[in-house]
């Protein structure tokens, strides 16, 4: 055997892959310091470049992936027993998504009453910043709602609208399972398309230490080691209270209701945790996420169905702990006291609102929205919002580990209260039947386990 083959079979072991994406981060973090520096240029514009080709490639491959996810996921809930147990699997994994994200808020709402970032700060916006803000389409009631279902969905697709390709992929995946045997010429075709991406991605997670080094590094080259003093509160509480929901309710409610530890947990996601924090994309950490929750023991006919919904919907750190926060520092920035009502809206927004965070501009939309809804004026949300999306890089790393960690939490205690989570870390007990139907697909993560859609 040739030391390329010995070393490319070394590099995608589980252990060794994580080591390499360590370094990765440690590395990259130096060379990005490196370049701010000693001004070189040449190093930032190269750490950038490769962050951004990874990137790139793995944004290539997030429509189709959650469009096929989701409709193999829905056809495979057949597995699991008829439709009304499909659709109490979809109404117990929606619930937890609205009382995980009440939490949230909750703890976001707390924080930003005993720490009050922005008090007594002063910061004038830059006015090209206000002026970008102003050519984004801020978040609403009526823009989240007539944008639900696609003109074209030939054009969602193109236009990489997330949340247009989640509501075609549930009525043709709902179609589908509907259909039954009539429809298994499209159903295996779309099982195939699933494999083919999965395979596609696995390919590129195998550079993820490389990627790494490129996003990390381009980040440390733009903003140093730390950050402007007057920001540093809302950083500081925003890590705190994604922080606390991370680890403490996960850990916990895993614990209570699934009987997962910890160390479990936490040995099982971390490396997907680890990418989603580099990668700042919940859609990018797809294939990681749903293999974490099999791995886990949760059924894979319902985590191929849970795991994608969730990664669209469930934000907890984009859509509960980041809108409290911000709104509460613009708030202090402007010198608005929030009243008690305007706390209650800001609850409500989230649990109620995390549709509208489907997409790469989830978390813009979902402040636009809380702001809007507490009585902002527009002067204020815009001036607000051109102050901190400067360092929004740096919040968003944060707000996806967490995102991507409550979308690996639901599907996990939901399957534990269905009877279809195996406590012993092995493949949930399934029927014989559903098991002879399940499609072995190549891990993503490359670490020679096989999955099953």
């Amino acid at each position: 055997m040739s030391f390329v083959v010995r070393a490319a079979r070394a590099w995608r072991r589980p252990r060794v892959f994580a080591l390499l994406t360590v370094a990765g981060l440690v590395l990259g973090a130096l060379l990005g310091l490196t370049a701010r520096v000693t001004g070189q240029e040449w190093l930032a514009t190269t750490l950038d470049t490769v962050g951004t080709l990874f990137t790139g490639l793995l944004q290539f491959t997030v429509v189709p992936l959650v469009f096929l996810a989701i409709v193999v996921g829905i056809v495979s809930l057949r597995d699991l027993g008829g439709g009304r147990t499909a659709a109490r699997l979809g109404g117990r994994t929606v619930a937890w998504f609205a009382g995980t994200s009440l939490v949230a808020v909750v703890i976001g709402i707390v924080i930003g009453l005993v720490a009050r970032p922005g008090a007594g700060v002063t910061i004038t916006p830059d006015p090209d910043d206000v002026a970008a803000v102003g050519e984004k389409t801020a978040g609403s009631w009526q823009a989240l709602l007539t944008n639900l279902v696609p003109d074209n969905p030939i054009a969602a697709f193109a236009g990489g609208d997330v949340l247009q390709v989640v509501v075609a992929a549930l009525l043709i995946g709902a179609a589908a399972y509907a259909l039954g045997e009539r429809a298994e010429p499209f159903v295996a075709f779309s099982r195939s398309a699933f494999d083919i991406v999965l395979t596609i991605i696995g390919w590129v997670v195998v550079l993820a230490p490389v990627g790494v080094l490129g996003l990390i590094g381009n980040a440390f080259a733009t903003y140093g080691s730390g950050v402007v003093g007057s920001l540093a509160g809302l950083i500081g509480t925003v890590y705190l209270g994604c922080a606390i929901v991370l680890f403490g309710v996960y850990p916990l409610l895993l614990k209570v209701v699934a009987g997962i530890g910890p160390r479990r947990f936490f040995g099982v996601t971390w490396p997907v945790l680890q990418f989603a924090f580099v990668s700042r994309s919940s859609g990018a950490s797809l294939p990681l996420s749903r293999q974490a929750a099999i791995d886990l023991g949760v059924d894979r006919n319902y985590a191929g169905f849970a795991v994608p919904l969730a990664t669209t919907t469930k934000m907890d750190g984009c859509a509960a702990v980041y809108p409290a926060l911000a709104t509460i520092f613009i708030a202090h920035l402007s010198g608005i006291e929030l009243a008690a009502w305007q706390y209650l809206v800001i609850v409500a927004v989230a649990v109620f609102g995390a549709l509208a965070t489907a997409g790469t501009t989830g978390w813009f939309t979902m402040l636009t929205l809380t702001l809007a809804a507490v009585g902002m004026p527009p002067a204020v949300i815009a001036a607000g919002i051109a102050v901190v999306i400067g360092i929004d890089p740096i919040l968003d790393m944060m707000r996806t580990a967490t995102n991507v960690a409550g979308q690996i939490t639901v599907p996990t205690v939901v399957a534990a209260q269905e009877g279809i989570l195996a406590r012993d870390g092995g493949a949930p007990v399934r029927d014989a039947d559903a098991d002879a139907q399940a499609t072995p697909v190549q891990d993503p993560a490359g670490a020679g386990r096989t999955a099953a859609v």
